[in-house]
């Protein structure tokens, strides 16, 4: 994984892929997960998005994994939460009540570290990755999250007259990915308003559970 690449993009601001508000395919779907209030979710390379401010809104404690500390201190200041700062192994961990978040590779996370999980969101990780990561990324979040139930959000695009990130996740690499520990639905499918980076392209929400 490219660390400078992201650790770049947040010092020069360089953050398209920040929204403003919380993901309506979050909003719309994170119900079929069926959790318990107080469940914890896991949100991998989460950036400083406002899905976990949703999430801890609707109940949900929450975990999250990023690169970059100062997405995470932007991420505290408009939780408007003070975070306590410790070492955890090589990463840092900044915690308030509700909520956990590594700084540094999730690929330092041990599922000592991370704790129990019930749940997770993934929007920005798996499409994230380029493809001879991908594989690695998932046996990781696998094995630190117990195969905890997810709800995925993927792009389908022509990668031939685009470069990612975000990457192209096509229905057959989901199979392969998660195929064999999950059973696999489509809940939707929408075509991306605006595209990306201008070219034609859609969004696809996936529910992964047993």
């Amino acid at each position: 994984m490219d660390e400078n690449f992201w650790l770049q993009k947040w010092q020069t601001n360089n953050i398209a892929f920040h929204k403003s508000e919380a993901n309506p395919a979050l909003v719309r779907h994170f119900p079929a997960l069926t959790l318990a209030e107080g469940s914890r979710v896991f949100v991998p390379l989460c950036g400083k998005t406002l899905d976990i401010g949703w999430l801890r809104a609707q109940g949900y404690r929450v975990a999250g994994a990023e690169l970059a500390e100062l997405a995470v201190q932007q991420l505290f200041d408009a939780l408007e939460l003070a975070p306590q700062i410790s070492a955890a192994g090589k990463t840092k961990r900044y915690s308030a009540e509700g909520i956990d978040i590594f700084v540094g590779n999730i690929f330092d996370i041990s599922v000592e570290l991370l704790g129990p999980v019930d749940a997770i969101y993934d929007r920005a990780a798996l499409v994230a990755l380029p493809k001879e990561i991908r594989d690695r990324y998932v046996v990781h979040l696998m094995e630190i999250t117990g195969e905890a139930p997810q709800l995925l959000v993927t792009f389908e695009y022509d990668q031939a007259i685009m470069s990612g990130p975000p990457f192209s996740i096509s229905g057959a690499e989901v199979e392969r990915q998660y195929g064999d520990r999950y059973r696999l639905r489509r809940l939707a499918s929408a075509a991306v308003s605006g595209g990306l980076k201008g070219n034609a392209a859609t969004e696809v929400v996936w529910l992964l559970n047993h």
